[in-house]
């Protein structure tokens, strides 16, 4: 069994640093999360929060429309089919994932966002009901 470290003068507390290093965890957590946190209220608008999904539903669209475009040549052209016959189903497979992705991605967003709303409103009565 590992025994504590003492200090200078033999006692068995633990050094300065060590208390330091937890008094301080909450506050580091949050400065070092990588997501919005929940004290900041900058309100964002409706295109910065939905961009990336609008983005991933018009390359979707638009890679499932080519995927449509080959497959309906492969119907009309005789020459090289084969090409066409290939890539037209990868072509409307990526588009779909693409589609179905971006689709997925809004209502997810929307559920988070509520659920902000409502950890900043109960940041905002924790710290009436605390503070005074």
């Amino acid at each position: 069994m590992e025994m504590p470290p003492r200090s200078p003068d033999g006692s068995e507390r633990s050094p300065p640093s060590r208390e330091l290093i937890t008094s301080r965890t909450g506050s580091t957590l949050c400065m070092s999360s990588r997501s919005e946190s929940v004290w900041t209220s900058t309100s964002r608008s409706k295109w910065e929060i939905y961009h990336k999904p609008v983005i991933v539903l018009s390359v979707g669209a638009a890679v499932f429309l080519f995927g449509t475009v080959i497959i309906s040549l492969s119907c009309f052209l005789k020459d090289e089919k084969k090409i066409y016959k290939m890539s037209g189903p990868a072509f409307l497979s990526l588009g779909l994932m693409l589609l179905v992705c971006g689709l997925v991605w809004i209502p997810i967003i929307r559920k988070k966002q509520k659920q902000r709303q409502k950890s900043q409103f109960l940041q905002s009565l924790k710290s009436f009901f605390f503070n005074h």
